[in-house]
């Protein structure tokens, strides 16, 4: 056995995922298990003592895979990794894989969000369309390789509304809403995030791997 692979030996682990985020975790099993996957030995990266890589893809499945090779590197056990932000329709796509930097300094929600409303502030209703997106990528240790991409489509508002969520949320309204996603409860944007439809897409793929 390598290096790498007692490593993933380690924490029992049969599929590392790409976040040191427990809920994210969680929301992976889930998925797995909803889709007859069984999803014993699926593991977070802080579990397997895995550090970030620099993301410096230029779309959100490059950075996706960055993320899911590191991981395999480490490992030697299949990863899934997922890579996501806002694209705005009449900015050609951005704020895209700069979403959570827009602003200049990475994971400040309320200056990235000041800045766009800025941006926008004289672009009418018919012209604010825009979708969170995601790339949610499938590495396994033979190399084989899968990417799937989820989005939840919208309007921006002019303000935020809600308090719920995270980054963007405050200002898109998903289709068929007159809520923003700040002001669904969380049951309520899972069922229609990006995120999970990426996800959900990408699970027949990891119980190939998995079997």
């Amino acid at each position: 056995m390598t290096a790498h692979e007692q490593q993933g030996a380690e924490v029992n682990a049969r599929l590392v995922l790409a976040t040191h985020n427990q809920h994210k975790v969680a929301e992976l099993r889930a998925i797995l298990n909803a889709a007859g996957v069984p999803a014993e030995g699926v593991v977070g990266a802080g579990e397997v003592g895995a550090s970030e890589p620099v993301e410096d893809g230029v779309t959100f499945a490059e950075n996706a895979l960055i993320k899911a090779r590191a991981l395999v590197a480490h490992t030697g056990v299949a990863a899934v990794a997922d890579d996501s932000g806002l694209a705005v329709d009449v900015l050609g796509g951005a704020p895209g894989i700069f979403s959570a930097r827009w602003a200049g300094r990475h994971g400040d929600d309320a200056a990235n969000l000041d800045l766009l409303l800025a941006q926008l502030a004289d672009v009418p209703a018919e012209h604010r369309a825009a979708g969170f997106v995601c790339a949610a990528a499938l590495v396994a240790p033979d190399g084989t390789e899968h990417v799937e991409v989820g989005e939840l489509r919208g309007t921006l508002l002019t303000q935020r509304r809600g308090t719920g969520g995270f980054g963007y949320d405050p200002i898109l309204q998903p289709d068929g809403e007159d809520r923003s996603c700040a002001e669904l409860t969380a049951e309520e944007k899972n069922a229609i995030s990006h995120r999970g439809k990426a996800f959900r897409a990408l699970a027949p793929h990891i119980a190939a791997v998995l079997i």
